[in-house]
């Protein structure tokens, strides 16, 4: 086949890697502009721009692709068979869609019509599924609406957090596409009814105590690596990557023991792991023990 690949962040590199492996012809890699990123706010490729140079594979990095005429022109010059499109970051116009002969397909990283949009693999475990997956869908001009090509599924396990899901759907997606340019699959409409998973922000890492531990469990699974999850104490902000859910209770917030145990609305969640700003990860207990929180202290 003869192929556009719009992607941007290290979820697509496998699936490009796939494509350009079994023999596809990768005209041209449209992803995101290179941006400031770091604390020395240099100027980086992204991870799909880094793979399709290191390939030698044509880059294209337009701002916008609504009402952009030139590149709906360069890609119908491109004689393409399918757009294959992964965490692009823009939005397709519907000219954009149709520019390849046989459309653009998509890589999503959840069992759709559940979880369409941005966050899919951190809504899957807020929501405590007990699975989530990858799903080839042919595009449309919704959000994540078009019909599905086929799904696999993979289990969330009690310790997965979206780092461990990411890297798993990411191979798996690479496979997929392999198998769903094969051949001709049916495509299955979609139920208009869906659950979104909104664009996460840094305002999202925040803790709020006074929700049940499960689910500030669930938050700080979800938020690994980003936005993270967050809480204060005296005055200092305090990452907090791991815990785990506790049989106790108290008021929201308050400090309960000497294991940096912090009760929640519903239960309490130990803190296994933290990290202060710019410090290293360390246990939660030894940091009790170098640091004076008293028992009682409130956090947030």
């Amino acid at each position: 086949m003869r192929l556009v690949f719009m992607g941007s962040p290290a979820f697509a590199v496998p699936a490009l890697r796939a494509l350009c492996s079994a023999g596809h012809e990768v005209a041209a890699v449209y992803c995101q502009r290179p941006k400031p990123a770091g604390r020395g706010q240099r100027v980086t490729r992204c991870a799909v721009h880094q793979v399709a140079d290191e390939l030698g594979l044509p880059v294209r990095t337009p701002q916008r692709l609504r009402g952009n005429t030139e590149e709906e022109d360069h890609l119908r010059s491109l004689g393409l068979d399918y757009g294959v499109v992964v965490a692009y970051g823009l939005i397709l116009p519907a000219a954009l869609l149709h520019a390849p002969r046989r459309g653009c397909l998509n890589i999503h990283a959840s069992l759709l019509p559940r979880w369409r949009g941005a966050a899919p693999i951190q809504a899957a475990i807020l929501a405590g599924d007990s699975e989530t997956g990858i799903t080839i869908m042919q595009m449309d001009a919704g959000l994540d609406t078009g019909p599905a090509l086929f799904a696999e599924s993979v289990p969330i396990g009690p310790d997965d957090t979206s780092a461990t899901l990411h890297d798993r759907l990411s191979e798996i997606g690479g496979r997929m596409i392999l198998l769903a340019l094969s051949g001709e699959w049916p495509r299955t409409p979609q139920p208009e009814d869906g659950t979104y998973a909104p664009k996460l922000s840094k305002v999202d890492s925040v803790v709020d105590w006074s929700r049940p531990a499960g689910e500030i469990e669930r938050r700080i699974r979800a938020f690994t690596p980003w936005p993270g999850t967050e809480t204060i104490l005296g005055g200092e902000v305090l990452k907090i990557v791991t815990a785990e859910i506790v049989d106790a209770g108290g008021e929201p917030g308050v400090v309960l023991d000497d294991n940096f145990t912090i009760a929640c609305g519903d239960r309490a969640l130990r803190l296994t792991r933290i990290k202060r700003a710019g410090g290293a990860t360390m246990d939660g207990a030894a940091f009790l023990r170098g640091h004076d929180v008293p028992i009682g202290t409130r956090l947030g």
